[in-house]
């Protein structure tokens, strides 16, 4: 009879020592296995969550980038390109350009391939009497915003004044009795109010916006202009010494000044806006690492107690089984069976038991991660190296258990098992 069916035979007369032993193999295995899973579950949630929150940070970026530029869009322009010639103490003196420019050099930065800047608003500005009204006034002719060529046109930070119309500042309304509809004659031509401007505490309050040709035309200015109000992007390489290097190889005859104020206020509205996002993401994956790391402490303390007690139980039933067995065991040495025999006995019954443990402990522990934590796709959790670590986790732990008994049940003398009996 071979050592398989031996171990049959013996499996099938102590049915209950053998289950006891079994579910004990099944139990640590189980524990073993679901801790495991229970982490990659825990793994395959956090990246479902760092992918949705990934996407919604995207969105909310989306959305505050676009509210910040709403905000940032009414702090105007932030760069300043002059004619060459133009001295900064009388700009800064008077608050406008006092030289011109050729009008074809808004059409011929448009037409470049400068990425740095955007938003370009050609104007003439000057300081004029308003006849009709005795006042002096600060008129400012301007056109819509002259798209680049090579780029997606943006929305435009001022809207082109339409030719006939004005838009009128609040000081120079409210003392002039003017509302918005009205027709008021300046410079002897006629312009109807499209609106008028809130009080902004500057010289915009004395300011009138018509056309940039009817203003060209009034100030005898054909063809000239006196400003180009651009927008310094947020973009690397936007630096103010590189932007005027690149708008002199395109304009020679120009300077550029940068209004640092609104270039500060906007870039650190944009950074605010990347840095919260960035914040709530790391917050949600350092939340998800500490939970992983509770876990990890958790299992190292649970997964080596269940494998100690589930050992010292089946050592137990093992003794107990050894023995129940002393008669047997003395009789098979007493008619020349070898010790090696008798102890490959009880080793085979110890790893049919690992094998049947492990893939049960397998099942079950996969199983019950799968109920606990909702999982709709089962069959991608079979895992071939971590079965065989349960595979060898159960065979040590039977082996380590049965191997003492079965070496005290082949050192026994025969004669003196059998005088006892």
């Amino acid at each position: 009879m071979s050592i398989f069916q031996l171990v049959v035979k013996e499996i099938s007369r102590r049915k209950i020592n053998f289950l006891l032993a079994l579910l004990s193999v099944t139990f640590a295995v189980a524990i073993f296995i679901g801790s495991l899973f229970m982490l990659k579950a825990h793994d395959l949630r956090t990246e479902k969550i760092i992918a949705l929150k990934q996407a919604e940070t995207e969105e909310r970026m989306a959305v505050l980038q676009n509210d910040y530029r709403k905000i940032m869009k009414k702090l105007g322009f932030n760069l300043l390109i002059l004619p060459h010639n133009q001295k900064l103490r009388d700009l800064y003196a008077d608050d406008f350009a006092s030289e011109y420019m050729p009008e074809a050099f808004v059409t011929k930065l448009s037409e470049s391939q400068i990425i740095t800047i955007r938003h370009l608003l050609p104007s003439l500005q000057q300081k004029i009497k308003w006849p009709e009204r005795k006042r002096t006034i600060i008129l400012i002719g301007t056109r819509g915003e002259v798209p680049f060529l090579h780029r997606d046109p943006k929305e435009p930070i001022l809207v082109a004044v339409p030719k006939g119309h004005a838009v009128i500042g609040y000081e120079l309304a409210a003392s002039l009795d003017v509302r918005t509809g009205q027709t008021i004659t300046l410079l002897g031509r006629d312009f109807v109010v499209t609106s008028v401007n809130e009080e902004r505490g500057s010289r915009d309050d004395i300011t009138i916006w018509i056309d940039l040709g009817e203003a060209q035309t009034l100030m005898n200015k054909e063809g000239q202009i006196n400003a180009i109000l651009a927008l310094k992007c947020l973009c690397a390489g936007n630096e103010i010494a590189q932007i005027r290097s690149e708008i002199a190889a395109i304009l020679p005859g120009v300077q550029v000044i940068e209004q640092g104020t609104k270039v500060v206020t906007r870039a650190e509205a944009r950074q605010r806006a990347a840095r919260e996002a960035k914040e709530a993401l790391a917050s949600v994956v350092e939340t998800r690492r500490h939970l992983r790391a509770e876990q990890v402490a958790f299992s190292s303390l649970l997964v080596p107690a269940v494998l100690l007690i589930c050992g010292i139980w089946i050592a137990f039933l093992f003794f107990s089984n050894v023995r129940e067995r002393r008669s047997e065991i003395g009789i098979l040495a007493a008619i020349g069976v070898r010790a090696k025999m008798i102890l490959l006995l009880f080793v085979g019954k110890a790893l049919l038991l690992a094998a049947v443990g492990a893939i049960l402990g397998y099942v079950i522990g996969v199983v019950a991660v799968i109920v606990w934590r909702n999982m709709t796709d089962p069959f991608s959790w079979f895992h071939l190296p971590w079965f065989l670590l349960a595979l060898l986790v159960a065979t040590i732990l039977a082996l380590t258990a049965s191997w003492i008994p079965a070496y005290l049940a082949t050192g026994q003398d025969p004669a003196y098992v059998l005088r006892e009996e």
